[in-house]
């Protein structure tokens, strides 16, 4: 199972340093998520992650830096997506990137088959963002469409509950308040254990 990290929406403190040290720790994926980020603070922050994880990061602001820094992966707002016509989407594919998106309602999925995967949320209540509630059961399973992407599993996912995570069929988990909700010193152990974890059969 995948596990991704999203980063933090608001600035870290040492954060390109930080992003390199979860690479550095077997990360293999991580998503740019700063909604009131602009486009100098965004690029200011890519140019200091070590050039070998570019192509690693998904950005989910300012696309047009994706060229200048080699990232191979764009993420799609629900917003972005519903204004963005199919065509577009295969010609970006078509470019060797990989493109992902959110869903809310597990149905959409029937309506994504041309992106590589989705973030589902929320599964657990959330760990960032307070009141936002876990929109499943406990015994809630996954099941995906024929030509459905992957489905990642985002919300309120922490050491204690990602084993509930592969029990519901997804596809790989997002983590975000579990890793910046921590002292910087705890986040490297806390990865680990969820790459542990999330690699286990």
């Amino acid at each position: 199972m995948e596990l991704i990290v999203i980063s933090s929406p608001t600035p870290v403190s040492s954060e390109a340093e930080n992003i390199n040290r979860l690479f550095e720790a077997g990360l293999g994926v991580f998503h740019l998520r700063k909604p009131n980020s602009d486009l100098e603070s965004m690029h200011q922050l890519i140019s200091h992650i070590d050039p070998k994880y570019h192509d690693q990061i998904a950005i989910h602001q300012h696309h047009d830096l994706a060229a200048e820094f080699g990232l191979k992966r764009l993420h799609f707002t629900e917003t972005e997506r519903n204004k963005t016509q199919i065509s577009e989407l295969l010609k970006i594919k078509d470019r060797g990137m990989k493109i992902s998106t959110s869903i809310h309602d597990i149905s959409a999925l029937n309506e994504l088959s041309h992106f590589d995967y989705t973030f589902f949320s929320p599964v657990f209540d959330s760990i960032s963002k307070e009141g936002y509630k876990s929109s499943v059961s406990a015994d809630f399973v996954v099941e995906k469409p024929k030509n459905s992407p992957k489905v990642i599993a985002l919300g309120g996912i922490h050491l204690g509950n990602i084993d509930l995570v592969k029990s519901m069929n997804f596809d790989g988990a997002a983590v975000l308040g579990s890793i910046w909700n921590k002292e910087e010193s705890e986040r490297i152990y806390i990865l680990k254990k969820l790459l542990r974890k999330s690699s286990k059969q």
